[in-house]
């Protein structure tokens, strides 16, 4: 069996397209996915960057090519009221779900379709994830308080394995110490499961010993 581990923030609509492709993706292969919810702001920090929708311009188009790629992949995507908001309440709740801190599908779907099929409302609106979290205590098992110390170690812990394992963006998907990031990367997932001998070549084996040409000193213009 082929295991899985899909690292998300429920921020990210490139998470909610991965997450809805994913199955078509692993059609045919012997497979467990595992959910690891993370704070996709703190892989930022850790690496210095901005997010795709802190900068002027590259936020247009990265919310005009979502909605694109959910049309063509037949997905149900609309922009909620304002975007980057505060995931951190949604991120406890699917944390708070599951002992172990992995939420199952359902929980992932139901917390997914929140935010981006939620008829362009607020996703951080405390009412909202109040009414989502009860709809969550009736079709799972007993949830955790979300903000209990337990909770928010666990989603730590999670986020310090994602960054642990080189992890700078989500989704990334992780099998067996190899990381493919983004929804575009999900044919690379499966030519790999599924054995592809491309993947024991110098293409993909020794691309991390090309020399760095030149670096650039931090500054605004970066």
């Amino acid at each position: 069996m082929k295991e899985i581990h899909f690292y998300f923030d429920f921020i990210s609509p490139y998470a909610w397209l991965a997450f809805q492709a994913l199955p078509k993706a692993l059609e045919g292969i012997h497979h467990r996915v595992h959910y690891h919810p993370v704070l996709f702001g703190a892989l930022l920090k850790h690496h210095g960057q901005l997010g795709p929708a802190e900068l002027p311009g590259k936020r247009d188009w990265t919310y005009r090519q979502v909605m694109w790629l959910a049309k063509q992949q037949g997905t149900e995507l609309q922009m909620p009221a304002s975007h980057p908001f505060n995931p951190l309440a949604l991120l406890r709740l699917a944390v708070a779900s599951s002992d172990q801190g992995e939420p199952n599908r359902y929980v992932v779907e139901t917390i997914f379709k929140h935010v981006w099929c939620g008829g362009g409302l607020d996703a951080a609106d405390g009412t909202r994830i109040e009414a989502l979290q009860q709809q969550l205590k009736l079709q799972t098992a007993p949830l955790k308080d979300p903000q209990s110390a337990e909770v928010k170690q666990m989603l730590q812990q999670q986020t310090d394995q994602a960054i642990a394992l080189g992890l700078f963006g989500v989704p990334s998907m992780v099998v067996a110490g190899q990381v493919f990031w983004g929804q575009d990367a999900l044919p690379m997932l499966r030519a790999y499961l599924q054995g592809d001998a491309w993947f024991e070549s110098a293409d993909w084996r020794d691309v991390g010993k090309l020399p760095v040409g030149i670096r650039r000193a931090p500054g605004p213009h970066n």
